[in-house]
């Protein structure tokens, strides 16, 4: 008769073998009896080989009668950091524990269980963590700087601009000479192509509608000024969003639309692009499509626009996804849970 595992025998397996930190069953005289895949990736010891002494226990000054490994004399630590050799041909820094699970007072046979805790992961999970952040509050600082300059462009210069305009239309209702009246025109068309500059500078750092009306107006305004630049595409926008999204969201979004836009009017060829921006199930669904000549994404890797997008969506806790192919466009989707980021 084969024998049937019971289902906490199998849940205990599963859970031994998919477990991250390394787990060890040693003897006293450090005899490893049994480890998790875990354990042996970390360190490269197998079954039968003997745990060897870390970096303190291998300097530290002992007593008569004292065992040098401090986790055998102590028999139950909780936490321990030092340095332990691995089988690799380099040191590891761990975070170790044990526990004395078997003791046969008749044989003294003892086994202990050892818990290994890379240190390295956790301390690359943290500068992970700490790059994001700073990222964030880069972005942020830009942003910020952005509306601030914008708001002085429309409010500062803009205003000093409207108001040189009205002076120049009193003076020239008082210039009779022909030559100087060409002249007074000249100069009022060189003022309205400065204004116009200063109100798209003004708009590209960071558009008041974004800020007044939300995501969408500022999308299909961003879709006019391309649509005038560029009339040989053709844009469209499908959302059924109408209302305000948190002000996170909304910035970064715009910006990766913005950003998209510019590398297909820039690269694409394209003669169709088509945006989609859906709300379902407390979601954000983006799609940015054209039909240009596509790319090589294994040749172009990375780029800094590539790179930009996701740094932004991954700034609002979202996914992005970039398909393209030579001669069959380019495709841009992205995911962004709103409830993960108010």
């Amino acid at each position: 008769m084969l024998y049937e595992q019971k289902p906490e025998d199998i849940y205990f397996k599963r859970f031994f073998n998919h477990l991250q930190d390394g787990i060890i069953v040693m003897n006293k005289q450090r005899k490893i009896l049994q480890m998790n895949p875990s354990a042996k990736s970390l360190t490269g010891w197998d079954i039968g080989d003997y745990v060897p002494f870390c970096a303190y226990c291998q300097s530290r000054q002992i007593q008569l009668h004292e065992e040098r490994c401090l986790l055998i004399e102590n028999q139950e630590v909780p936490s321990f950091l030092s340095n332990m050799p691995t089988y690799h041909g380099s040191d590891i820094e761990v975070e170790m524990s044990t526990a004395l699970i078997f003791d046969d007072s008749d044989t003294k046979n003892q086994e202990i269980l050892l818990v290994l805790r890379d240190q390295e992961s956790k301390r690359k999970e943290e500068e992970a963590r700490v790059s994001k952040l700073m990222i964030t509050k880069l972005i942020e600082a830009k942003e910020k700087e952005h509306r601030r300059l914008a708001q002085e462009l429309h409010d500062g210069v803009g205003q000093s601009l409207f108001s040189v305009s009205l002076a120049l239309d009193t003076i020239e209702a008082h210039i009779c000479e022909p030559k100087f009246i060409d002249y007074f025109h000249e100069i009022k068309q060189e003022l309205e192509r400065v204004t116009c500059d200063v109100k798209r500078y003004s708009h590209q750092l960071r558009p008041q509608i974004l800020d007044q009306l939300g995501l969408i107006p500022a999308v299909e305004g961003l879709l006019r000024s391309w649509e005038v630049s560029v009339p040989t595409i053709v844009f469209r926008l499908d959302t059924n969003i109408n209302f305000r999204l948190p002000e996170l969201v909304e910035i970064n979004l715009y910006r990766v639309i913005q950003e998209a836009l510019h590398n297909i009017v820039k690269y694409a060829k394209a003669a169709l692009v088509s945006i989609k921006l859906q709300y379902k199930n407390e979601g954000l669904f983006l799609s940015i499509k054209d039909n240009g000549i596509g790319f090589d994404i294994t040749e172009v890797g990375d780029g800094l626009g590539l790179k930009h997008m996701k740094e932004r969506i991954h700034q609002i806790h979202g996914s992005i996804n970039v398909i393209s192919t030579p001669g069959e466009g380019t495709e841009i989707n992205s995911q962004v849970q709103l409830k993960r980021v108010v």
